[in-house]
């Protein structure tokens, strides 16, 4: 009963500390981001965003990136007005047949990240949750709104559509900032089961707009 005792002990001890080193070695990994998801829509989910975060500090692409048709430059909106519909056109979109190099990453379940020995042995002990969705494979894009002196965009989505339709909170959260010179941020790349193929493309520039007092 005492060697049992021992052991169940001392392999809880090895599992503390297997886990611990675990966590030391993943604090080398990008952490996701300090600001708050953005709202997801059409087919994108939190996985494939995670993928876009991950890619952010690549140097920047504007080479395929989305042209906004509305909001226009310089557009200013009344507080009065109704959450508008914002649209753009997208050379990813444009491309339906996508290029055969892509083909084999179709094919079974994309190879997973290298994995510490220390990861995978801490994995042993408590496994880590399987996603819960399906890998997204296709167009995204993620559209950020951003004001003067606030890291963290003040409304965001990430969507798989041509368009977005801004939400109530959106559409709040960009009228409590009026008198700003805001602007409007795309982020577009394509994704194979959670893998960016092309991308990410930025916008050479995010496009400006105002939001003034009702008249």
């Amino acid at each position: 009963m005492t060697m049992k005792l021992k052991t169940s002990l001392t392999w809880s001890t090895a599992a503390v500390a297997l886990l611990a080193l675990s966590a030391c070695d993943d604090d080398t990994e990008p952490q996701a981001t300090d600001c708050e998801e953005p709202l997801y829509a059409g087919g994108a989910t939190d996985e494939a965003w995670r993928t876009l975060v991950d890619a952010r500090n690549q140097p920047l692409d504007s080479s395929r990136a989305v042209t906004l048709t509305s909001p226009e430059p310089g557009q200013a909106y009344g507080t009065d007005l109704s959450a508008p519909l914002w649209r753009w056109t997208s050379p990813l979109r444009a491309s339906l047949e996508r290029p055969a190099r892509t083909a084999p990453l179709m094919q079974g379940r994309p190879r997973e990240p290298k994995r510490s020995v220390l990861a995978w042995l801490g994995n042993l002990v408590l496994p880590t949750a399987e996603a819960h969705l399906p890998p997204y494979t296709g167009d995204l894009y993620w559209v950020k709104v951003s004001a003067p002196g606030r890291e963290c965009p003040i409304a965001q989505v990430l969507t798989s559509e041509l368009q977005w339709q801004l939400d109530d909170g959106s559409w709040q959260a960009v009228k409590d900032a009026a008198g700003q010179e805001l602007s409007v941020q795309v982020v577009s790349a394509y994704l194979v089961q959670n893998r960016i193929t092309e991308g990410p493309y930025t916008m050479g520039s995010g496009v400006p707009f105002t939001v003034g007092m009702a008249r």
